[in-house]
């Protein structure tokens, strides 16, 4: 017989009571309720750039020498872009100082192709013009100058001798170093002033020496400063004109007229000069500014400036080479980490976003070190020749994103690579 022991359901308890343990369907649906999708986390913009600057920590010498790289070549650009314009700002300052409102005329070819002559007149004819302020002229007499009799003939080291005006020196805006200048009292007799490169060719600074020119001795009077607005004036010894057609047989007809107008007339009179200087041949006369020189000189740099441009480029490539090549060793020696990255759920995006980062940073690192050593070495040389230092924005900010352009460059390949390893293939490869 078997005993049958009955349990009694506690009172309140009946049929339709509710059993503590669900139903298979009531299982079902509250799983249902409580299962959701995996989802994958999202890296802020910040644990990004953690993440990239923990890369470059771990490998600080390979970090700093193809950082080294990219900063060459930013320096390299800054530093060309910064002095030419540190120049162009001085040539500016010197104009601004001296004025722009002076007109050279010379003589041009006439029709037979032979070489123009200016009337003896040309001066006076130019000073009746209304809005002239200044005019003073010179003229080539053919002779030579040596620092003595013994020196042979020939030896000219390309110096010629000049008859000039006594007005001339404020006509250039020219400046004297040592002694004076021409004036009525000296003009008549056998003094020379020399110009600043004579002056170092010959050797002679200190006023009162001697110094053989056409024949005879000449007494020295003064040395110039550059004249930058008629630099064939630095190569020059110049003698009054009274004194070259005694003692140097100058004929009188002047190489050279420096003329100074109004400012808001310049174009006006330049138009009348040669009509003017030369009625029987306005053809046979030539005009020019020491702007135009200026403009063409400058044309020459920027042609200079876009060479060396190029070559901070070039080394700004690579240095770009040099950060990838660096992102590639880094990718193969850190397969461990990339392995347990992926294991523990990172996705490829996040690796490639990682190196890609670290790219960045690096080059970043070297774009603001060569900002900062080509701003250094502009402002160095700009001090030593006193001129203004002028590092332009744009270049700045040229040579940063430049090097940011570089870096996303040379880091994608490498992330690409990383980020396409499986999690097996990385660990399975330590």
């Amino acid at each position: 017989m078997t005993d049958r022991t009955h349990t009694r359901r506690p009172a309140g308890e009946g049929a339709d009571a509710p059993s503590p343990f669900p139903s298979g369907a009531a299982r079902n649906r509250r799983g249902t309720r409580s299962r959701s999708p995996l989802r994958s986390t999202r890296l802020r913009p910040a644990d990004v750039v953690r993440l990239g600057g923990t890369g470059l920590r771990t490998r600080p010498v390979r970090v700093f020498l193809s950082a080294l790289g990219i900063a060459i070549g930013v320096a390299a650009m800054i530093a060309v872009v910064g002095i030419s314009g540190s120049g162009q700002a001085e040539v500016d300052r010197r104009l601004d100082a001296l004025g722009t409102n002076l007109l050279r005329v010379a003589p041009g070819e006439s029709l037979a192709g032979e070489k123009a002559e200016l009337p003896q007149e040309a001066v006076a004819m130019v000073r009746r013009i209304p809005p002239v302020r200044q005019v003073a002229a010179t003229g080539e007499t053919g002779a030579h100058i040596y620092r003595n009799e013994r020196i042979a003939i020939g030896r000219t080291g390309s110096l010629s001798v000049l008859a000039a005006d006594t007005g001339l020196l404020p006509a250039v805006g020219g400046r004297v170093r040592e002694g004076r200048w021409l004036d009525s009292a000296t003009e008549k007799y056998p003094a020379v002033v020399l110009g600043a490169t004579a002056a170092q060719r010959l050797d002679v600074y200190r006023p009162g020496t001697r110094v053989w020119t056409g024949g005879r001795w000449f007494s020295l009077i003064g040395v110039l400063d550059p004249v930058p607005l008629a630099p064939e004036l630095d190569g020059a010894a110049l003698v009054g004109g009274p004194a070259a057609r005694t003692y140097l047989g100058f004929d009188g007809h002047p190489s050279t007229v420096y003329v100074r107008a109004e400012d808001s007339r310049v174009a006006a009179v330049r138009q009348v000069l040669p009509a003017t200087v030369y009625p029987e041949k306005p053809g046979e006369v030539r005009i020019s500014r020491p702007s135009d020189a200026l403009a063409a000189r400058e044309a020459t740099e920027t042609a200079l400036t876009g060479l060396l441009l190029g070559l901070g480029g070039v080394a700004l490539l690579v240095g770009g080479v040099g950060v990838g090549n660096t992102m590639v060793i880094s990718a193969l020696e850190r397969r461990t980490e990339i392995g347990l990255r992926r294991a523990l759920g990172a996705t490829r995006a996040q690796i490639r976003t990682q190196f890609v980062m670290e790219s960045l940073l690096l080059s970043l690192i070297g774009g603001l070190v060569g900002t900062v050593l080509g701003t250094l070495i502009t402002s160095g040389y700009a001090l030593s020749r006193d001129w203004p230092t002028v590092v332009p924005a744009w270049a700045s900010a040229a040579g940063i994103g430049s090097t940011l352009v570089i870096g996303m460059v040379a880091g994608l390949y490498p992330a690409v690579r990383a980020s396409r390893l499986s999690p097996t293939q990385a660990l399975a490869g330590t």
